[in-house]
């Protein structure tokens, strides 16, 4: 029987070494290799998957059922930590500022729990410790590699600083944007800046893109939609007399349905051709397109907050939110459920002070354990 007080001792300094060492998408070497000697030191299946970095586990119970998989995610990202905690990252300018390491341990916590009650499960889990969520390119190789070909279900999480320890929050339908990301290349004819008639001006040109760009969200679809278009880099120009010859523009579209993701990258496209005629300048747009929405199955979202009432201090229906999550690819063609876990901030994502507290481990960890357990008991 683990003692369940030493398996959570070992899972935060497990989590606060992975700190620590954190790498980058496609780089999980290190990391990959930690979580499989975990894994096997605990009995547990490693799956060939043919992908360089991340893995899948397989916990066979001893009867026959469903096979369905929980997922965590593994990356770190190219950011300077500033949180000043003694278990800081040793690698400058990479940090574990989304908590992929939180995601990994508590996953390596249910994985150890449920390989040593498989004697009472039916069916079988998959672990899948995925590498490059940050990236949006992970979840589409691992699909790639077939590893989750006989799933039924999956299942996954992201901390989040804004809910307390104890708090886990989800919602049927979207919960993530779909995200894509544009970039505006402008070229235009420079000239003197005492002679701007002699020119095609591009600062003109993405002066009017910008207004253009506003009334998508505003006006053209509907107040509940949530979309946001931002443009979040402007560059042209080298000197302060001179009106250049080009521009670039980029910046980012966040979306919950597919008829918005597509309705806005027409119109942008509209808007784009009709300023180039106006103003007489070739404009190129590159439309880079990221992950869809993370669209939350109903039944296996009741599923998840059942469970989590049981064993978490509070559940509560939350509201979508902006933010990009890859697990939106399983879903497309895999029922999933995703949830939210409160890790106590105060700093959000991303940032350079980001932080967790080592005490949601503990809960989320039979959070997974029972929601695996409850989907696969047999049905009478």
């Amino acid at each position: 029987m683990i003692d369940r007080s030493e398996l959570e001792k070992f899972l935060i300094k497990f989590r606060q070494e992975m700190h620590r060492f954190p790498e980058l998408s496609n780089q999980e070497f290190n990391t990959t290799e930690k979580i499989r000697n975990v894994l096997e030191k605990n009995g547990i299946d490693c799956l060939d998957t043919g992908l360089k970095t991340g893995l899948c586990a397989n916990i066979k119970g001893d009867h026959p059922g469903k096979t369905i998989a929980l997922r965590a995610d593994i990356d770190a990202l190219p950011i300077l930590e500033q949180s000043g905690v003694s278990y800081a990252s040793e690698y400058p300018g990479v940090m574990h500022a989304c908590g992929h390491d939180l995601h990994t341990s508590v996953l390596l916590g249910a994985a150890i729990l449920l390989q040593e009650q498989k004697s009472n499960l039916h069916g079988e889990v998959k672990i899948l410790f995925q590498a490059a969520e940050e990236t949006g390119v992970g979840a589409k190789a691992v699909l790639e590699s077939g590893s989750l070909n006989e799933v039924e279900a999956i299942f996954g999480f992201h901390n989040d600083p804004s809910l307390p320890v104890g708090t886990l929050g989800t919602k049927s339908g979207a919960l993530t944007a779909a995200v894509d990301r544009f970039e505006i290349q402008i070229k235009a004819r420079g000239a003197h800046a005492a002679k701007p008639h002699e020119g095609r001006d591009p600062m003109l040109v993405i002066a009017q893109i910008i207004q253009a760009f506003q009334p998508l969200v505003s006006r053209e679809i509907t107040p509940d939609s949530h979309a946001v278009v931002s443009i979040t880099q402007v560059h042209s120009g080298s000197t302060w007399n001179v009106i250049p010859e080009q521009a670039m523009l980029e910046g980012t579209v966040r979306t919950f349905s597919r008829e918005n993701r597509t309705y806005i990258e027409a119109r942008i496209r509209t808007i784009l051709d009709s300023l180039a005629r106006l103003h007489e300048v070739e404009i190129e747009l590159l439309w880079y397109g990221n992950c869809p929405s993370v669209f939350n199955d109903e039944r296996l979202t009741t599923l998840s907050l059942t469970c989590a009432k049981e064993v978490m201090t509070e559940t509560k229906i939350v509201k979508e939110t902006a933010i990009g999550e890859d697990f939106a690819y399983y879903q497309e063609q895999i029922p999933g459920s995703f949830v939210m876990i409160g890790s106590g901030g105060p700093y959000e994502l991303h940032d350079p002070r980001f932080r967790v507290d080592d005490a949601m481990i503990s809960q989320a960890v039979d959070y997974f354990v029972l929601l695996a357990k409850t989907y696969l008991a047999p049905t009478s």
